[in-house]
């Protein structure tokens, strides 16, 4: 085995140990206290300090053993194996093995699992808050994010798939779906696209997703990294898959459409017409937060006509003393709400609130005094902030975040007419954009009626009794419609006959 930025390939155990003695965290010594001295080696940043004494040093104290078969029984640990091959016995001991041998020239050794890794204990959302509905968020460790989805899926057919990545930091990925529901080419898409990544180190998930994107180059995500168990449960339950990273919080679900971003999970809690509205109210959010502000650009340079008179007397009243055109004006304090945000982002959370309070306040009361800005504009581009902070998933707000500043170009370049061009341009992009290979813009293009039911609105659950086409599940059916009919006909008969006794 070559180790990375080693010009030699380690090919013998001896080469192994000194390779592994440079590291001043790496433990090797002989243990005489047992009647046949043992070759213990380990990192002991990564093992379990007390279960090396209490389960391993312990049981092999006062025993006679004469083979590394004997060994291995020795020990009330469930994983324990015997291994010559030094590619898997340089992974193991980076991964929390000791090594145990008993001659200290010998290539065959003894592999004892106590990995000690520190795991942050389950918390609640942090981004994804939500008043009604489960408390958990996932945390960087995959083994204990994988349990809470077999705690919410327990089934047989729940399928996991690992696939290790990068060359330096070998980490562990897995490809999570319900075989039988999950569509067979998506996964495999997906594992292909795995396996074809080249790198180095992963560090995070959205850094590994860039590469698996279809269009990497996109301003808008093609996957949903979502921080709630319960979310990537109902995911899967739909046919789609869910990809995990070691040390990853968060975990990817795809494929998606444009839809699922402004659609959470707390939808599924209220009445129907509540969630419905809901979500019409983020979607003309998104929209006032998009072309609020490019529209005010483009009607004060172009469009004077269709202003109402009175509204216009006080435009002008307000903009009297401005010296700068519209756009400027625009771009000083979409930049300046851009800035407070990326401090808010960087510092502590109690230096960030006030920060965001009292440099909002001061800035746009001094540019209003300054005659830098308009009263109008202040209150336009507030709100904008405002409209963009209702979009469920972190990652569709900063695309909306950045396209306002595009639009309000077009605006000032051509006026209405460069708004709707440029929203033809961003149609088109969404139009050829796809996630895993499916259409991004479903169930809208292509049409997909059945889908309807649960995309802007969402009709009663009665109505949900299929999986979105979207995900091209192998079985659509969720629940027998009929079946429910007749047990709601059963309940009224007997309510009926109770009432009438």
């Amino acid at each position: 085995m070559k180790q990375p930025g080693s010009s030699q390939p380690i090919k013998s155990m001896s080469a192994l140990i000194k390779s592994l003695k440079k590291s001043r965290d790496f433990i090797y010594f002989t243990y005489t206290e047992s009647e046949q001295p043992l070759y213990i080696s380990y990192f002991r940043t990564l093992i379990n300090q007390d279960m090396l004494h209490r389960d391993v040093l312990s049981y092999v104290l006062e025993r006679n053993i004469e083979s590394l078969r004997q060994l291995q029984s020795a020990f009330p640990i469930e994983q324990v194996e015997i291994s010559d091959d030094i590619d898997v016995i340089t992974k193991s001991i980076l991964s929390g093995h000791v090594m145990i041998r008993m001659e200290e020239n010998a290539s065959s050794c003894v592999l004892v699992n106590i990995c000690g890794r520190k795991e942050r204990q389950i918390s609640k959302p942090d981004i994804e808050y939500n008043v009604i509905g489960p408390q958990e968020a996932f945390v960087e460790s995959i083994e204990v994010n994988l349990g809470l989805i077999r705690r919410r899926l327990p089934i047989s057919t729940l399928t996991v798939k690992e696939v290790t990545i990068g060359e330096l930091s070998h980490t562990c990925t897995a490809v999570v779906y319900i075989d039988g529901i999950a569509n067979e080419d998506n996964v495999e898409y997906l594992l292909n696209k795995l396996k074809e990544v080249e790198i180095d180190n992963v560090t995070d998930s959205s850094y590994l997703i860039r590469m698996l994107e279809d269009n990497p180059n996109s301003l808008f995500p093609q996957s949903i990294n979502t921080e709630r168990p319960d979310r990537v449960a109902a995911v899967l339950a739909e046919g789609k898959i869910a990809l995990f990273v070691d040390g990853t919080p968060y975990v990817m679900t795809l494929p998606t459409t444009l839809v699922e971003f402004f659609s959470t999970l707390e939808d599924y809690n209220l009445p129907w017409i509540m969630a419905s509205c809901f979500r019409l109210l983020r979607a003309f959010a998104v929209l006032f937060s998009i072309l609020a502000t490019p529209l005010y650009v483009a009607i004060l340079t172009y469009h004077y006509e269709i202003i109402p008179k009175e509204l216009l007397e006080t435009l002008i009243a307000s903009r009297s003393k401005i010296p700068f055109p519209p756009v400027i004006e625009a771009i000083f304090l979409e930049g300046v709400i851009e800035l407070l945000r990326e401090a808010g982002a960087r510092l502590p959370s109690k230096v960030a609130l006030t920060v965001g309070i009292v440099g909002g306040i001061v800035i746009g009361q001094a540019s209003v005094e300054a005659s830098l800005t308009s009263n109008i504009l202040i209150i336009i581009v507030a709100l904008s902030a405002l409209s963009s902070f209702t979009t469920p998933i972190y990652k569709m707000s900063n695309t909306i975040r950045l396209l306002r500043f595009p639009f309000m170009l077009a605006a000032q370049m051509m006026g209405l007419f460069g708004i709707m061009i440029f929203s033809l341009f961003v149609l088109t992009h969404l139009l050829r954009s796809k996630s895993l290979g499916r259409p991004y813009l479903a169930p809208f293009y292509p049409t997909r009626f059945s889908d309807w039911k649960d995309s802007i609105i969402r009709l009663d659950m009665s109505f949900l009794s299929k999986r979105p086409i979207t995900a091209q599940a192998q079985i659509r059916e969720r629940f027998d419609v009929e079946k429910v009919k007749q047990k709601k006909k059963k309940i009224k008969e007997m309510k009926k006959s109770d009432f009438d006794e």
